[in-house]
């Protein structure tokens, strides 16, 4: 199929791009790469009547390590993030997920913000937003902002917090905290494809907060004790997700993968460790 027809405007700024977005409202959609927009056009799940392309305004084109997290700005790339010389020491749970997202050539055009903005429960940048307690800093007309937290951002299947008349111009991935292990894992038809089930964890002293993604209609975090009976916390963390049969997976097997995977990727770091400091021979 091909979209139904609309408008293209390209601003140059910031400030003209809210201003469209106000003066069109619900019949706008903005568009940085297009990556996720042009599927949903093509098969008129939307039928905006102008998209608004913010690809060429510089100053939403940024990456820069601030105090307490690294700000994206709207115009940055999957793969220039990716490619961030310092994102492993800064952000180690972005450093393991992103190689997990499409291929290279979808990173090459795709943008984290757009990613963030479509909201997908199987992606992997919501999923990490959410696993990190990250934020979406949205803008309006004359300037104005707001800061959401991801636990309010995403709200169902492709749907945010966003109002109308908003830019979704930055989103801010907490930097890593000391001592704390960060771990990703994805279980999928074949490498780039959606995940069936995705996992991040942050594992610190004796608690982890672990985030699926793929199961519930958006990524869903809760935090473990590593001292309580784990098994039993994941069987009920799993259930909790309201998992649902689809093409690609069997609720049953969503809810299986949840427990046993999880079990597995929350234990293997310290049997690691354990494996490190046994005697030889």
């Amino acid at each position: 199929m091909k979209p139904a027809p609309f408008d293209y405007i390209r601003p140059s700024t910031r400030q003209e791009a809210c201003e469209l977005l106000h003066e069109y409202g619900d019949d706008a959609r903005v568009i940085a790469g297009g990556q996720s927009l042009m599927a949903v056009l093509n098969m008129r799940f939307a039928q905006p009547k102008v998209l608004i392309d913010i690809a060429g305004i510089r100053d939403l084109h940024y990456i820069e390590r601030r105090s307490d997290h690294l700000a994206v700005g709207a115009g940055v790339t999957q793969a220039e993030l990716l490619e961030y010389s310092s994102l492993k020491e800064e952000v180690p749970l972005l450093a393991q997920a992103m190689p997990f997202i499409g291929h290279a050539q979808t990173r090459n055009r795709g943008t984290v913000c757009g990613s963030i903005a479509h909201a997908d429960p199987s992606a992997e940048l919501p999923l990490c937003l959410a696993a990190l307690a990250g934020e979406v800093v949205l803008e309006t007309r004359k300037g104005k902002t707001r800061r959401v937290p991801s636990n309010e951002f995403f709200q169902g299947v492709l749907t945010t917090a966003k109002r109308p008349g908003e830019l979704v111009t930055e989103v801010r991935f907490p930097l890593r905290l000391q001592g704390a292990i960060y771990r990703f894992h994805e279980t999928s038809m074949r490498h780039g494809d959606f995940a069936i089930v995705a996992l991040a964890a942050v594992i610190q002293g004796g608690q982890v907060d672990l985030t699926v993604g793929g199961v519930a209609d958006r990524p869903v975090r809760r935090s473990l004790s590593l001292n309580d009976d784990l098994s039993s916390a994941l069987n009920d963390f799993a259930w909790s997700l309201n998992a649902q049969d689809d093409a690609h997976a069997s609720a049953v097997y969503r809810r299986h993968l949840v427990r046993e995977l999880g079990a597995r990727f929350i234990k293997e770091p310290f049997v690691q460790e354990e494996k490190k400091h046994a005697p030889k021979g």
